[in-house]
């Protein structure tokens, strides 16, 4: 078991043949396990806006959702920003929602070539554990646990949060070899065991998202085990994993 630290693309060889879980607390995996919680038939991901354009083209009117962000803010002509508060389902109503995030989605679909993968906050953080173990027993494979960071940089929160995953997987199975990542992660993780929220603070993203006017949604994000079901990102769209992981291949 590793974690990648969000400093880096992720390429082919870190992911192959692992169950992969990729981690973006703010605020993609959070809005995108709001969004199917709340409705949405499923979250298609997309690295550019341009793709998002083409792809809502092909289906009806009133059939999907575009979504997403540059710099924080909602991009021009979409429905959707990437602000868990706005998944409701009433602005949901069971369409499927066509997503572009700067750092989530890119690293979502550098995902290629796993064996099962997953996308997480703190908000699934148990439910995605669970959901690891069931494909690792399947699978008997490694995992790698994907920070999306931000903007090519280590984000914060991503690693606490992969901190957590690693002890409770750990915790699972306590035979696993860690790797100096997982060993970082770790470490990170100590002082938020009992909770997460002063990551409000600690986090530089978090306070950039605050002075942007979004801190309702630092504080959606920072909240543990908000969702009971794992996001499973499956033939190239994310969807809620049923019976804690199954729907994952």
């Amino acid at each position: 078991m590793d974690v990648l630290l969000g400093e880096a693309p992720v390429v082919p060889a870190d992911v192959a043949d692992r169950v992969v879980v990729v981690l973006d607390v703010l605020r993609a995996a959070t809005t995108v396990a709001t969004a199917l919680a709340h409705g949405a038939r499923a979250v298609v991901p997309f690295e550019t806006v341009d793709e998002v354009a083409a792809r809502a083209r092909v289906y009806a009117r009133g059939e999907v959702l575009t979504a997403g962000e540059r710099r924080m803010q909602r991009i021009d002509g979409f429905d959707l920003g990437n602000s868990p508060l706005e998944y409701t389902p009433e602005a949901l109503a069971g369409r499927t929602v066509l997503f572009t995030t700067t750092n989530g989605t890119v690293a979502l679909t550098a995902t290629a070539g796993a064996r099962a993968c997953f996308f997480a906050g703190f908000v699934n953080a148990q439910a995605t554990v669970q959901a690891v173990l069931e494909r690792c027993a399947v699978h008997d494979a490694d995992v790698s646990i994907v920070c999306a960071g931000h903007e090519r940089r280590l984000a914060f929160e991503d690693v606490v949060c992969a901190g957590r995953l690693v002890r409770l997987l750990h915790a699972a199975l306590p035979g696993v070899a860690r790797g100096d990542g997982a060993r970082v992660a770790e470490l990170a993780e100590r002082p938020y065991v009992g909770g997460v929220s002063s990551l409000a603070y600690d986090a530089q993203h978090a306070r950039s998202l605050a002075d942007a006017g979004f801190s309702a949604d630092v504080s959606a994000c920072l909240t543990l085990d908000t969702f009971s079901v794992a996001t499973a990102y499956v033939d190239r769209q994310l969807l809620r994993a049923t019976t804690g992981g199954s729907s994952a291949r």
